[in-house]
């Protein structure tokens, strides 16, 4: 841990406070209806969407309808990019005339990336084509980030509304969130990363000659292998830059290439790196704002950004001391071994980010609910991955994805509410409305899906020899944290890998995509359900019972109750992994 590391820390959580609010009005008056700088470009287009599509912006919809709309629209959109992928060898934009990917593959990948999980249990470069990741892929990313943001505004609006039985139109929500926050953004986005270096092309690939040509030995372990010998070298191309955009700002996550933003291609200089982490952030930050401004009491807002803030910090701090530390296997007395490990744990890592930027990234892609990863986190020391692991345990809302996070942690609001209410002996009051047994058991319902499908997939994984365990690279607890980190990536819809894990397989691909699928709509019909009978409740006036949920006690019980629930539930599971791990490895012993 450095000067230097704790300089590179604050810049960035400066920036982001920075960020937070004029983002957030800027939302509040898109949602809200009120004239922007962008309308006069954008309205006629609307409009002229509206026409096409036979949606009358006026009309708003029950939650019921609202979710109906969301269910449909979502699994259209599986099914076609299922057909996309499943057919891609015939479609144009192929210069490497990939084939048809295979029907497990594409259903998980078309579930992955319509949830805003994005999921790769394949290499981009060597699977996809142009048009896949362009017109499949790349218009989910736009889409999916869409509709997080067109429910986070939902549920405001049931928290704000007084006996209404509407919160909105999805159709209009996710127009809106598409054209007035999202594309502006990233067409700024791209050009920014082509100024950086980042590729944006429809060439076939390149292929260039080794200096020095590369002897591969065969494998001792199969009798009919053979060695040869690497002469050249392919060097994949493509309109990286335009997804790169829309893959951080709608927390999304699924690299053009295999290594991610770790490779040069999509991520090449640390000014790139910190927009990249930035714009991972930046409107799951703005939403909180939004949330204060729409419901009336900015200091709401700001007091569910300070709970966000308070458990992001702690994560990175644990983080970054943990990466920044190393293996203490490799110091001792050895001159070569120690200077290696006052660099900190640098296995897995690009030279060009260090610890620092990598804890950060690290951090900042669980806490939201993106995949992107500019470090192998399966290569992190065992509490460096136990940090990774618990950001998306506690329910993807220290920040979260786009929208995703803010409804999360409002359904942690009202359960905090309601404890809080119980702690006082009143009935719990919510932003002037009762908290009543119907709010407790859609929050809870909402909030304990994901880790039963968690526990329950894991559970059979490592029980099973033939299509669990044998996909494994390491085995003992950090074979158990892969198979966790799996399941939880995909149930909090976030996508990073552990990697180790071998999971373009039949029973991987599948399980995994159900698991997407639960954890996204499962806990979203709940929520909505909630929002819609929030709406129509009365207001009440405050009293001497009401507990503010504005005040730093607040904010402090809402970071408790996130962590509280989450420990209860994955403690065990975290003991035999990464905490056993570390254990571990500080009496002599790796994986």
């Amino acid at each position: 841990m450095t000067t230097n590391g704790w300089i590179q820390i604050l810049v960035f959580l400066g920036l982001l406070l920075a960020v937070t609010k004029p983002l957030g009005v800027y939302m509040s008056n898109v949602f809200e209806r009120r004239r922007t700088i962008l309308d006069p470009v954008l309205r006629p287009v609307e409009r002229t969407i509206y026409r096409i599509a036979g949606v009358d912006e006026t009309r708003e919809m029950r939650w019921t309808e609202y979710a109906g709309a969301l269910i449909g629209f979502s699994f259209v959109s599986i099914a076609g990019v299922y057909a996309v992928l499943r057919l891609q060898y015939w479609f144009p934009l192929n210069p490497q005339q990939l084939p048809g990917v295979a029907s497990d593959l594409a259903f998980n990948t078309a579930a992955s990336f319509v949830t805003n999980t994005n999921w790769q249990s394949y290499a981009g470069e060597s699977t996809m084509s142009y048009f896949s990741q362009m017109v499949a892929l790349t218009v989910q990313n736009f889409v999916s980030g869409a509709v997080g943001i067109a429910l986070a505004i939902a549920f405001v609006r049931g928290i704000a509304r007084k006996e209404s039985e509407t919160i909105g139109n999805f159709w209009v929500d996710t127009t809106r969130a598409t054209l007035w926050v999202l594309l502006p953004i990233c067409l700024a986005g791209a050009l920014f990363f082509v100024s950086q270096g980042v590729v944006q092309n429809l060439r076939p690939y390149d292929t260039a000659t080794l200096v020095e040509p590369e002897s591969i030995a065969a494998n001792p372990d199969d009798p009919d292998s053979q060695g040869k010998t690497l002469e050249t070298q392919t060097i994949a191309q493509g309109p990286v830059a335009s997804q790169e955009a829309i893959k951080l700002l709608g927390t999304n996550g699924g690299g053009f290439f295999n290594a991610n933003s770790a490779h040069p291609f999509e991520n090449p200089t640390p000014l790139a790196n910190l927009f990249s982490m930035l714009a991972i952030l930046a409107i799951a930050s703005g939403l909180t704002c939004t949330l204060g401004r729409m419901t009336g009491s900015p200091r709401h807002g700001w007091a569910v950004w300070a709970a966000m803030l308070a458990l992001f910090a702690v994560g990175l701090t644990a983080m970054y001391w943990a990466e920044s530390s190393g293996n203490p296997l490799l110091g001792g007395t050895d001159q070569a071994a120690s200077a290696f490990q006052s660099g900190g744990n640098m296995e897995g890592k690009e030279v060009r980010f260090g610890t620092t930027a990598s804890s950060i990234f690290g951090v900042t892609t669980t806490a939201a609910s993106c995949g992107a990863v500019n470090g192998m986190h399966g290569s992190m020391t065992p509490i460096g991955g136990l940090v990774a692991l618990a950001n998306m345990m506690l329910g993807e809302v220290v920040f979260g994805g786009v929208g995703a996070g803010l409804y999360g942690m409002l359904l942690f609001v009202v359960l905090t509410v309601f404890i809080a209410g119980l702690m006082v002996g009143r009935t719990p009051e919510y932003m002037g409305k009762k908290i009543e047994a119907f709010d407790v058991k859609m929050a809870m319902l909402a909030i304990l899906v994901s880790p039963l499908a968690i526990l329950v997939f894991s559970a059979v994984a490592v029980l099973s020899d033939d299509f669990g365990t044998s996909s494994l690279l390491n085995h003992g607890p950090h074979g158990l944290t892969e198979i966790l980190y799996a399941y939880t990536s995909s149930a909090g819809n976030n996508g990073s890998a552990f990697a180790g894990l071998s999971a373009n397989t039949p029973w991987y691909n599948t399980t995994l995509g159900v698991t997407m699928l639960l954890g996204r709509f499962f806990l979203i019909v709940p929520m909505l359900a909630l929002a819609g009978n929030l709406a129509g409740k009365k207001a009440v006036p405050a009293s001497a019972g009401t507990f503010p949920v504005t005040t730093p006690l607040f904010t402090t019980l809402l970071a408790s109750v996130v962590v509280i629930v989450g420990a209860l539930t994955f403690f065990p599971a975290l003991g035999l992994g990464p905490i056993v791990e570390h254990l571990l490895m500080l009496a002599g012993e790796t994986f």
